[in-house]
């Protein structure tokens, strides 16, 4: 769709500066901004290039308006702003409601008419599926499944045995939910497996990334609370619980029955031991590993190369006692 400066101004309620005749039909970034693009500017990193742009505008903020010579949206949160008009000008596609031919849908499932299910997704009995839910093509949905209303499951998905999904959740390509734990028992005549009977519930608001895998639990759910956001390439352990609106990057592992509570972030290859718990508000720093509880909000960091494990252990003392002298 194409709006002018002015309406866009109006609408989110916003000063503008610039001509507010000025139309916008789509965003860019301030290198490729061209006539009728509209970028944003939030990471001063990027100053040569707000004041080169030939964006038709920017979003900004009063700060920094000094530095753009195009037209400009102000506001205090630019980056907030920019999500806000991005799924204005470029909203998702909206499939019509029903069930495409080459789907497998078992008997006895429960599935709204106002779903659509894609091409090549297998159902299984039981599943039951809610209002306005999109599942896209090649999904595997077996078990006992609950997707609540207005769900997304972009492609290639598979969630097996117990799953609990809530309402407006987005799950990306390749995520495995639901899938065994770890549990293994050694035995002198090598490893037996424990049969994993929990499930997974997945709350309101969550997004989860391509390829990212999440565990049943043992015997009681691994718990993805509202609001929380996964990236691609994360594993969650069975029995872990997730804290409403927790944010995760990519390739982060985490053990089971790791408690991690609210509003926290957890940078890109944090590895976290299994059986620990992180309270409310926390930042974990790349690559840093968690051995233990922390109890206390704040930002934590640090990571030591792989060495033999008893000159591991003696390095470690050592440097702890350099920070105690």
């Amino acid at each position: 769709m194409t709006c002018t400066l002015g309406d866009l101004a109006v609408r989110y309620g916003c000063d503008l500066l610039g001509d507010p005749n000025t139309e916008i039909s789509h965003i860019s970034t301030l290198e490729s901004g061209q006539t009728g693009s509209l970028s944003f500017f939030s990471n001063r990193s990027y100053i040569n290039k707000l004041r080169e742009t030939k964006a038709s505008a920017v979003i900004i903020s009063p700060d920094d308006i000094e530095h753009c010579s195009v037209g400009a949206i102000i506001t205090d949160d630019p980056y907030l702003l920019y999500s806000k008009i991005v799924e204005l000008l470029h909203p998702l596609r909206v499939n019509s409601p029903g069930i495409s031919k080459s789907a497998v849908i078992e008997k006895n499932c429960n599935i709204s008419d106002s779903c659509y299910v894609g091409p090549l997704t297998s159902i299984s009995e039981g599943v039951k599926i809610n209002e306005n839910v999109y599942i896209g093509p090649g999904c595997v949905i077996h078990g006992d499944i609950e997707i609540a209303r207005d769900s997304r499951l972009h492609a290639n998905i598979t969630i097996i045995n117990s799953v609990k999904i809530g309402e407006r959740t987005q799950i990306h390509p390749g995520v495995v939910i639901g899938a065994d734990g770890f549990g293994n028992v050694k035995t002198p005549n090598g490893w037996k497996k424990i049969n994993q009977i929990g499930g997974v519930i997945i709350g309101d608001d969550v997004e989860i990334g391509s390829n990212t895998t999440i565990d049943r639990g043992s015997i009681t759910n691994t718990v993805i609370e509202n609001g929380a956001r996964l990236d691609n390439l994360i594993q969650i352990g069975h029995n872990t619980v997730i804290g409403e609106h927790t944010a995760i990057a990519s390739s982060a592992a985490i053990a089971g029955s790791v408690n991690i509570g609210k509003n926290c972030m957890i940078a890109g290859q944090v590895g976290i031991v299994g059986h620990i718990e992180i309270c409310d508000d926390v930042r974990i720093n790349g690559a840093a590993v968690v051995t233990k509880d922390i109890k206390k909000s704040g930002i934590y960091s640090g990571s030591i190369p792989f060495e033999d494990d008893k000159k591991w252990k003696k390095l470690v003392a050592k440097f702890k006692r350099s920070l105690t002298n």
